[in-house]
């Protein structure tokens, strides 16, 4: 990792591609240059969607995924890398086969598995190889409570009790950390727990009341991987990601993005 006073931090975003912007590849290369970072991107594959929902999805061959990250490690110093969309079993076991010769690197690892609007983004035949071949790879695991259901094959949490329970043996699966994300709940707060070996730390926030929150999960992964990269400890890097995805979010209202799940403003503290 580069310290941001002689450096301007590289981040790599391996996944998919939102023709609308507010998810994906797109969204994660906003989030890099909003946190002051230079976004680079593998796509592993391309989806049709808007804001409603996702019509098609097309999985880039894996041989060509592995290429693309194979030519930016040969050339460009990667500071940190941000994995998403993974789409199936061969992209999995390719993204695995071409990062793990760079294990050192900061890798958080988002496991998108459902969109917004309720449609499948992951073959469930790449659920065990994620487990198996991404997870150990991974320096910090950003799921949502349905996500971590998936990949423990059990019921999604409904209290911080369980949350707790299930963050902490997601960690015994391979990845350092496990950030357990709450917003599925069903209370007036949105609390985030954070769990990495016996240490436990709760991130509360209030719930923003928006229908606008296409790509949050996308952003904060992005956000995090880029406070890595120009060097904070994972438990400031989630801090710092979470303060300004809370403003992403409160200021969703000034764009005009779609008739659905809107995008959050990845550049609020940017823009007048």
């Amino acid at each position: 990792m580069k310290s941001t006073s002689s450096f301007i931090a590289n981040v790599l975003s391996i996944a998919g591609s939102d023709p609308s912007g507010g998810a994906g590849i797109q969204a994660d290369l906003k989030t890099f240059s909003a946190r002051g970072c230079y976004g680079m991107a593998a796509i592993t594959a391309l989806t049709a969607q808007n804001t409603q929902g996702v019509s098609a999805v097309q999985p880039v061959a894996p041989d060509f995924v592995a290429e693309q990250i194979r030519m930016i490690f040969a050339d460009m110093r990667v500071d940190a890398v941000k994995i998403g969309m993974i789409a199936n079993a061969g992209i999995a076991r390719a993204v695995a086969s071409a990062l793990r010769p760079h294990h050192s690197i900061p890798i958080v690892l988002d496991p998108v598995m459902i969109a917004k609007g309720g449609a499948a983004l992951l073959d469930p035949e790449a659920v065990a190889v994620l487990r198996d071949e991404l997870l150990p790879l991974a320096t910090l695991l950003t799921p949502n409570l349905p996500e971590a259901a998936v990949l423990l094959d059990e019921p999604e949490a409904v209290s911080r009790q369980v949350m707790e329970s299930q963050a902490a043996r997601l960690t015994l699966q391979g990845p350092t950390t496990v950030l357990l994300k709450g917003g599925h709940l069903t209370a007036s707060d949105s609390p985030d727990i954070l769990v990495s070996g016996e240490r436990f730390h709760w991130f509360e926030a209030p719930r923003i009341v928006t229908k606008n929150t296409h790509g949050t999960g996308c952003a904060l992964s992005s956000a995090i991987a880029a406070e890595l990269a120009k060097g904070l400890s994972i438990l400031d890097a989630v801090a710092v990601a979470k303060d300004w995805l809370a403003g992403a979010v409160a200021t969703s209202g000034t764009l005009t993005v779609g008739s659905g799940h809107g995008s959050v403003h990845h550049f609020h503290g940017l823009w007048n």
